[in-house]
């Protein structure tokens, strides 16, 4: 049986990944420091036996006596609301918290896969955008403690690729969304659906005519699933290309909800991007991927999992 070391394991993603792994029988170290996961997520998978929590921030050395097959490293504020109010933590995850994930790696000869963002391409002048597209990132903006993290969390992957012969991974993931999620969560899908679901107002940003490409949890975890077991070493976009405006996902939800709310409009966030949608030709080449969940069935798994009185 193999080993997995999940970082952020706790987090959306990682939760879901967690279960993914260990329905394909690995064995699965989850380590989070719950700044921003949430044990509910991985509740459900303390009883098996081939689980293991252990509360950890990354940032500080990470020690484990047991051979590792795989480290992922999926620690890390995710959301606008927790990187603006988490600013050096999100600098360190992707800094020092990457060092050592790193550092398990190359100790234990595992293979390590890194998550990215999107984001690494800021506000793109170039769409859809490609791998080799170099962003187009305000580096000292809000918004640049995320992207610079996840900038500087890539290339220091690569160095340890090319000086200590590691066998890494770097997935680009663009908007994810489905069941663990936060209400609170500060990214549109969900924020959407609780103002929708609890009777206020919509709050779109703009005049919502930005766009972003949504993919639902389920094929990302597939995605990710087929780059950990590949022989590519540079970075992979991961998403659906299905592109809405967010004005369009707000009207969606507000159908699927049948909620009364009114859609209100906000002033644009400084350096939100006005165009998202990733470019998977290399995903289709080389990992024979493509996503499966249309944006409405997607969203409305989503939404009836909001509207269950007890998440797990």
């Amino acid at each position: 049986m193999k080993t997995v070391l999940l970082t952020g394991g706790a987090g959306f993603i990682g939760s879901h990944l967690c279960r993914y792994l260990l329905d394909k029988r690995f064995r699965v170290i989850c380590v989070d420091n719950l700044l921003t996961g949430d044990l509910n997520n991985v509740a459900s998978l303390r009883a098996n036996p081939n689980f293991d929590f252990i509360k950890h921030d990354v940032t500080k050395n990470i020690h484990l006596d047991e051979d590792i097959d795989f480290v992922l490293h999926f620690a890390s504020p995710a959301s606008p609301i927790d990187y603006k109010k988490l600013p050096i933590q999100t600098l360190k995850v992707g800094s020092l918290g990457t060092h050592n994930a790193l550092g398990v790696a190359k100790a234990k000869g595992a293979k390590f896969l890194l998550a990215s963002t999107s984001e690494v391409y800021g506000d793109p002048l170039i769409h859809p955008q490609p791998e080799s597209y170099w962003g187009n990132v305000n580096p000292i903006g809000p918004r640049g403690v995320y992207d610079e993290a996840k900038r500087f969390a890539e290339a220091l992957t690569l160095a340890y690729h090319r000086t200590h012969k590691i066998d890494t991974k770097i997935v680009r993931i663009f908007n994810t969304y489905g069941p663990h999620m936060r209400r609170k969560d500060g990214r549109a899908i969900p924020e959407f659906i609780d103002q929708a679901l609890s009777g206020k107002p919509i709050t779109v940003f703009g005049d919502g005519s930005q766009t972003r490409s949504f993919c639902y949890i389920s094929d990302l975890v597939d995605g990710i699933y087929r780059l950990m077991n590949s022989d590519l070493n540079e970075p992979v976009n991961i998403g659906n290309p299905a592109e809405f405006s967010v004005l369009e996902l707000a009207n969606m939800i507000k159908k699927f909800t049948k909620s009364k709310s009114k859609i209100i409009f906000k002033p644009l966030p400084i350096d939100d991007p006005k165009v998202r949608q990733p470019d998977i030709s290399k995903a289709k080449k080389y990992l024979k991927w493509l996503p499966k969940v249309e944006i409405e069935e997607g969203l409305n798994k989503t939404i009836s999992w909001f509207n269950k009185p007890s998440k797990s």
